[in-house]
């Protein structure tokens, strides 16, 4: 059915589907400059619904697209991110409930002593990586572990930058590998590849792309200056002032893990870890509790998990880095989300989408011009549709048959989609993963970006093993489809 109406809509020229995303990106310059990392409040969403009324216009008065098809499109966009949406909420729930309880300040207070600065940058890449690949979640990773790391580099000198993108870096390497992972499971499906042939073929560029950024952190952190050593002492002291540290808190990691293992829903873990953060918090911080619920303990639960807050802690810099959102905090990113997914609806409703990938597929004739065409749709549907699944599901389907008529496997389709949709989403200030990881990092996307090694390497590697074909192969002759399968396309 889909195809049907998509046949019906009359062909745009690239050039003109183009205008839409010209205007997206001359207003968020414009939007940036103005509002800075106050844009998630409004104004970025403010220009996805501009851009979408342009790319509407177009496709309704200039290509006579009907409304409704237009309203489909948008709509099958926003039915998509209901579970994203719900997950956002939880995120807000955990890393408040982690905060206040004391879980995430007795990882600072801990880490501080156990992660010396020389290896700082190194071992945070390594542990999100770790903690991801067990979790499958880049956002839960960086919403637990990655905002406790973000307050130990800070208390060793280290810039917000270089400590976001250490934590960023790791968090996605290990999702984009995990089997437990909704974006690797979505790729190879898309790609139409076992998952776990799927995640080997990835490891030919996930790994040395890793490795590099690994080389780089480490020599970052070697030649880091000593010279934090006041500023840790008052961060631990500030924590010892303001939290109950205590090592048994850390049972609600373990408990969190524990869940992981036995595969539950992400939705039912973070559910169940901030329930269980927020019971702990009653008993470990009740001080806390009292400050934040003006003497009323459950008060103080509510507004742990549903507001911001703030904590005096003695140290100004300490202070910002345990203020928390909750899930009213995330009502712009959720904002935000839907902005997008109206933009890419447009997009796609309008044709728009369709010119634009159909103008990049011309010419493909070899694996270079494929992987290179694949990487870079990848990295334009993460910039146009604002969404790394929308983003996914688009470029695979793009390329799907494609790569079938070319004679290359699903699998350096599948690859090539995870080496660029997966792991730019987070660099792109308007997308829902960088917006949500600088929401809770606290870290403005462009400010974290280029110290993202792995997901700037990542597409780059990509390219690099298809100039050089290694273990690049062509279908076999049962997998390839006949000359008939393909004129009936």
């Amino acid at each position: 059915m889909e195809q049907e109406k998509q046949s019906n809509i009359k062909n745009i020229h690239w050039t003109i589907a183009l205008i839409p995303f010209a205007v997206l990106v001359a207003l968020q310059v414009l939007v940036i400059r103005e509002f800075g990392s106050d844009a998630i409040d409004g104004a970025s969403q403010t220009a996805l619904l501009f851009a979408a009324a342009v790319a509407i216009a177009i496709a309704m008065i200039g290509y006579k697209v009907k409304w409704n098809h237009i309203s489909e499109a948008i709509g099958d966009n926003i039915k998509a991110i209901g579970t994203a949406v719900l997950i956002l909420f939880l995120i807000g729930a955990v890393s408040g409930s982690w905060m206040l309880s004391g879980v995430v300040p007795t990882m600072i207070y801990y880490g501080m002593k156990i992660l010396t600065p020389s290896l700082f940058l190194f071992m945070a890449c390594i542990i999100c990586a770790l903690v991801s690949l067990i979790t499958g979640s880049s956002w839960t990773t960086i919403a637990t572990v990655g905002i406790a790391l973000l307050g130990i580099g800070t208390a060793h000198g280290f810039s917000a930058g270089w400590t976001a993108g250490a934590i960023i870096s790791g968090a996605y390497f290990g999702d984009k590998i995990s089997p437990l992972s909704d974006t690797t499971v979505l790729a190879s499906s898309v790609g139409e590849v076992p998952l776990f042939k799927h995640i080997r073929y990835m490891l030919i560029t996930t790994v040395p792309s890793f490795v590099i950024t690994l080389i780089i952190f480490l020599i970052v952190s070697l030649n880091h200056s000593a010279e934090s050593t006041a500023q840790a002492e008052s961060f631990a002291e500030g924590l010892q002032n303001t939290f109950v540290i205590n090592p048994w808190l850390m049972l609600i990691p373990l408990f969190t893990a524990v869940l992981i293992a036995l595969k539950l829903p992400a939705a039912v873990i973070l559910f169940l870890s901030a329930l269980v953060a927020g019971i702990t918090m009653l008993f470990a911080q009740p001080d806390i509790v009292a400050q934040i619920g003006e003497g009323n303990s459950f008060r103080g639960l509510m507004v742990t998990y549903y507001d911001s807050t703030s904590i005096d802690t003695g140290n100004e810099t300490l202070s910002n880095l345990v203020q928390t959102r909750g899930m009213k905090g995330m009502l712009s990113t959720v904002f935000l989300i839907f902005c997008a997914s109206a933009f890419g609806g447009a997009l796609t409703g309008g044709g728009m989408m369709k010119s634009i990938t159909t103008a990049l597929a011309r010419g493909i004739s070899g694996r270079r011009s494929i992987v290179t065409s694949t990487v870079a749709t990848g990295l334009f549907s993460n910039m146009a549709t604002g969404d790394q699944y929308l983003s996914i599901v688009l470029t695979g389907n793009i390329y799907k048959q494609l790569y079938k008529e070319k004679g290359f496997e699903g699998r350096l389709l599948s690859r090539s989609t995870e080496d660029s949709a997966t792991v730019t989403s987070v660099l792109v200030p308007w997308n829902s993963c960088g917006m949500t990881q600088s929401m809770v990092l606290k870290v403005s996307t462009l400010e974290y970006l280029p110290y993202c090694f792995f997901n700037i390497i990542s597409p780059l590697m990509s390219i690099t093993i298809a100039f050089i074909g290694y273990k690049i192969f062509k279908r076999t002759d049962d997998d390839m489809p006949s000359k008939g399968e393909i004129e009936a396309k």
